[in-house]
């Protein structure tokens, strides 16, 4: 297999005006090496405002017009996943690196034929999973592998934010289930990446109960539609045996209706110790000498500007820095960064958590294949 060449500037075409007008967009801009080229939404109008916005010189209606530009050398893809199987597909056929949002495809079906498309291409194919690169994270991990806290034996993520509780916010996409709404596909896929990279194994059981709180909104016309997606889901989970965990568990609770402030926390709890990371990255080690939390000293990630801290748009910025420069040096492997393989995995565990959900039990991954 050949290297690819060395870019002195990474074009990024990017599909889809929410997250990626907002944070990627951003960020790239930032960045030494980097130029967003091209804009793709399905709103012709909401693809030109991007545009002017961020004096971008090409934006479309036709994502397949940015994938193919032959000024694009990396495919941002942030829309709705009913979309993310065929737009990877399109963007590997056409010898495009890939930087797709999370969950990664509707199903397990779509997920391996992503992955399997992605082998042996020379590409670099990566699931923007971004929270890997929070600085709080990084040095948990590292604390995790130094020892210092024992295996792992537990793991408690709680994720809230009130603003869906908000029963005037209009249908979108994110209330159809059939387009991948809904917050176990938005949030428990990061949470699932999470306890993954922190751990170094895998998933084995899932028991999980999804609830929508708010049953209808309204849509454009005004019309009140049924909610279809999930505004919250909780979680039990086990793990399988590995080197940095001791027949370990895992409770996961994640809501978009609850009041009153974010909140997005894991703390892995250990044989020696634990530790806690906050939204953004504040980290926190426990001892089982010490009635109280002791903060550890961690430089956070720089600032996105203009973007509310929640530890999302500072994390991604990060990310993106080391993709863009992992591009440049022509290399198609960044540490840490989450991969096709992962996101598949992790696809495995939503698909498992949706069964749990209707079969009303616990779901074994173990009798999964695995890729």
């Amino acid at each position: 297999m050949e290297k690819p060449s060395n870019l002195e500037t990474v074009r990024i075409g990017v599909i889809g005006t929410g997250f990626g007008r907002t944070v990627q967009i951003p960020s790239f801009l930032k960045i030494e090496g980097a130029k967003v080229v091209s804009v793709a939404s399905a709103s012709l109008e909401k693809a030109r405002k991007t545009a002017e916005e961020f004096g971008i010189e090409h934006f479309t209606d036709d994502w397949r017009e940015t994938v193919k530009r032959e000024d694009v050398d990396l495919v941002c893809i942030t829309t709705p996943p009913i979309f993310h199987h065929e737009m990877t597909l399109f963007a590997i056929e056409c010898g495009k690196h890939v930087l797709c949002e999370k969950p990664m495809a509707m199903n397990v079906k779509e997920a391996f034929e992503m992955l399997e498309a992605s082998k042996g291409k020379n590409l670099l194919c990566l699931i923007d999973h971004e929270l890997r690169f929070s600085n709080g994270r990084r040095k948990a991990y590292e604390i995790i592998r130094s020892g210092e806290i024992g295996k792992i034996r537990h793991i408690k993520y709680n994720f809230r934010a009130p603003h869906r509780g908000n029963p005037d916010m209009p249908w979108t996409w994110w209330s159809d289930a059939n387009k991948g709404g809904g917050v176990l596909g938005a949030i428990v896929s990061h949470i699932f990446d999470s306890i993954r990279w922190f751990t170094g194994t895998e998933i084995s059981e899932v028991f999980c109960q999804l609830q929508t709180h708010i049953k209808q909104r309204k849509d454009a016309s005004g019309a009140f539609r049924t909610v279809t997606s999930d505004d919250e889901a909780n979680l039990i989970l086990r793990l399988h045996e590995g080197e940095f965990v001791e027949d370990a568990t895992a409770n996961i609770s994640a809501s978009m209706v609850e009041y009153p402030i974010y909140q997005n926390r894991i703390e892995l709890f250990g044989t020696k110790g634990a530790v806690r990371v906050e939204f953004n990255g504040e980290l926190f080690i426990g001892k089982p000498d010490k009635e109280e939390w002791q903060k550890v000293d961690v430089e956070l990630n720089e600032r996105l500007e203009g973007v509310k801290n929640t530890g999302w748009g500072d994390a991604f910025l990060t990310f993106a820095r080391e993709l863009i420069k992992t591009l440049r040096k022509g290399e198609i492997s960044l540490e840490h960064a989450a991969t096709f393989y992962d996101g598949y995995c992790v696809q495995l565990a939503l698909d498992a958590s949706r069964e749990s959900n209707q079969r009303k039990s616990v779901v074994k991954l173990s009798e999964k294949a695995v890729a």
